[in-house]
C-alpha cells in the first residue's frame, strides 16, 4: 500500500523540482543587453529621462526658478555666472535671462508625464475595447471597427490641432483631447493580434473545458498580445511628446511662461536662431533623444518578449 506522503511526493513535490529555475533580474537584464545593445542603451536613456522628470516634479534637479527673469543675465553662454555672482548657469540663459537648464528639466517633466498619461489611457482603454470587441465578434466588433475607421480617417495631429483650437489652448485640454483621439489605434492593433490568437488550440481547449469568455480573454488571450501592446505604448508615448511639442510650438498647447520644449522652439529659439542657435537646438535635441530612445527600447522589448522574434 502506498502512503499518502509517498503519493504527494510522486505527484506534488516532484513536479516543481523539474522546473527550470528562473534567472535573476540582473541576469535577464545582462542577457537583454548582449542580445539587443541598441535597445539596452535606449532603455538606459529612457530611464534617465524618466528620473529627470521625477526629479523635476520634486524640484530636486531644478537649480533656479525656470520662469524668473533676470534682465542683466540675457543670452549668457554655457557655464556662465550671473551678473551679481549668485547664480551659475550650466546651459546659459535665454533672451529673458531665464536658466536654460532649469527650463529644459521642467520641460522634460511636462513632456514625459504628458506622454505617459496619454499612452496609458490610450493603450488601457483601447486595448480593453479591442480585446473584448474582437473576441466577441459579430455586431459588437463591426460597430467598434466602424467607429475606429471614422476617427482614423483624419491624421491625429490635424485632428488634435482642430479640436484644441475649438476648445481653447491649454496643456490639460491638449492632454485629454490627445488621449481620447489616440484610443482607436490600440483598438485596431489589438484586433489583429486577438484574431490570430483566439483560434489557437489552447483557446479551443479552454473553451471545451467550460471556461467562460472573460476567463479565456484575460487568462489565455491577453498574455499573448502583451508584446504588441508594449511596443504600441512606446509608439504612442513618442507620438504624444511630438504632438504636445507641436501644439506648444503653434501656441495652443502649454501657455507662457510654462517651460515647454515646443514653446522654447517657437519662441526665443526661432527668433535668436541665427545668433544663439543653442536656444532652439537644446529643446530640439531633447525631443529627438526621448522619441528615438523610446521607440528603440519599445522595439527591442517587443523582439525579446515575442517568442517568434527572439532568434532574429
Amino acid at each position: 500500500m502506498v502512503s499518502t506522503a509517498e503519493t504527494a511526493a510522486d505527484f506534488g513535490s516532484a513536479a516543481p523540482a523539474q522546473l527550470a529555475p528562473q534567472r535573476p533580474l540582473y541576469k535577464q537584464a545582462l542577457r537583454f543587453a548582449r542580445r539587443r545593445p541598441l535597445g539596452a542603451v535606449s532603455g538606459v536613456l529612457s530611464i534617465l529621462v524618466l528620473l529627470v522628470a521625477v526629479g523635476a516634479w520634486q524640484g530636486i534637479l531644478v537649480p533656479h526658478n525656470p520662469i524668473t527673469t533676470h534682465g542683466a543675465d540675457r543670452l549668457m553662454d554655457f557655464g556662465s555666472t550671473s551678473a551679481d555672482g549668485e547664480r551659475y548657469y550650466i546651459l546659459g540663459t535665454d533672451d529673458l535671462g531665464r536658466d536654460m537648464f532649469s527650463r529644459l528639466v521642467v520641460g522634460a517633466k511636462i513632456s514625459v508625464f504628458f506622454g505617459l498619461g496619454v499612452s496609458l489611457i490610450a493603450v488601457g482603454i483601447g486595448g480593453f475595447v479591442g480585446l473584448i470587441a474582437t473576441y466577441l465578434g459579430g455586431l459588437v466588433d463591426l460597430v467598434v471597427q466602424r467607429i475606429v475607421d471614422a476617427v482614423q480617417v483624419v491624421p491625429l495631429l490635424v485632428l488634435a490641432i482642430a479640436v484644441v483650437s475649438i476648445s481653447g489652448p491649454g496643456i490639460m485640454k491638449g492632454f485629454w483631447v490627445l488621449a481620447i483621439l489616440s484610443i482607436p489605434r490600440p483598438v485596431r492593433v489589438i484586433r489583429g493580434s486577438v484574431l490570430s490568437v483566439r483560434e489557437d488550440v489552447y483557446v479551443e481547449a479552454a473553451r471545451s473545458l467550460g471556461a467562460t469568455n472573460m476567463r479565456i480573454v484575460f487568462r489565455h488571450v491577453l498574455p499573448n498580445v502583451m508584446a504588441p501592446m508594449i511596443v504600441l505604448a512606446s509608439y504612442i508615448f513618442a507620438v504624444a511628446i511630438i504632438i504636445e511639442a507641436s501644439l506648444s510650438f503653434l501656441g495652443i498647447g502649454a501657455q507662457p511662461p510654462t517651460p515647454s520644449w515646443g514653446a522654447m522652439l517657437s519662441g526665443n529659439g526661432s527668433v535668436y536662431f541665427s545668433t544663439n542657435p543653442r536656444l532652439a537646438l537644446m529643446p530640439g535635441i531633447a525631443i529627438s533623444i526621448v522619441v528615438f530612445a523610446t521607440n528603440m527600447f519599445g522595439d527591442a522589448l517587443r523582439d525579446e518578449l515575442d517568442p517568434r522574434l527572439r532568434g532574429s
